[in-house]
């Protein structure tokens, strides 16, 4: 007698959006699955970013924060976090660094003791000409043409704002 073959797993219902991505009927194939996808691409980026940024004496997140300086200075740590969607305990780090470098200057507000604003020492101004190269060195790493780094930039954000809206139980 040939012992029985276990029962396959029924699948869980996908949307007809993910469905067609799958390249197995197995549910728990981690190279079928976006958010492995994602995470791996995400440490492909870290590590050209890495090689990237030495030169500047930044990390990929204090590039980030630096980014968000260059657009706009003068900016609150809180506004920081948000946009970096970062958390005070994760950002206020990577400020102490920034400004241990000389690249930003923290001030508390006079109007509320709370509130700690964040601005571009000059050092910090003249880093945003010698990280002119960055965005061309990491596109051309990536090897997608401008229409497909446009193209994979709105589809991540469109589903960054479905993941954000989906509601979920906590």
């Amino acid at each position: 007698m040939s012992p029985a073959s276990p029962s396959p797993v029924p699948s869980p219902a996908l949307s007809p959006a993910l469905s067609p991505t799958l390249t197995s009927p197995e549910p728990f194939v981690l190279d079928d699955m976006v958010c492995f996808a994602l995470h791996s691409a995400s440490r492909a980026f870290g590590s050209v970013y890495r090689s990237v940024l030495r030169d500047l004496g930044l990390t990929y997140p204090q590039y980030l924060v630096m980014l968000v300086l260059w657009e706009r200075d003068d900016v609150p740590v809180k506004r920081i976090g948000e946009q970096l969607r970062l958390d005070t305990g994760t950002v206020s780090p990577l400020l102490k660094r920034l400004e241990a470098a000389g690249l930003i200057r923290r001030e508390r507000s006079a109007e509320d003791e709370r509130s700690v604003t964040v601005r571009l020492t000059d050092e910090g101004c003249a880093l945003r000409a010698g990280a002119a190269e960055v965005p061309g060195r990491i596109a051309e790493a990536t090897g997608l043409t401008l229409a497909e780094v446009t193209d994979l930039r709105e589809r991540l954000h469109r589903l960054t704002a479905k993941l954000d809206a989906a509601d979920l139980p906590e």
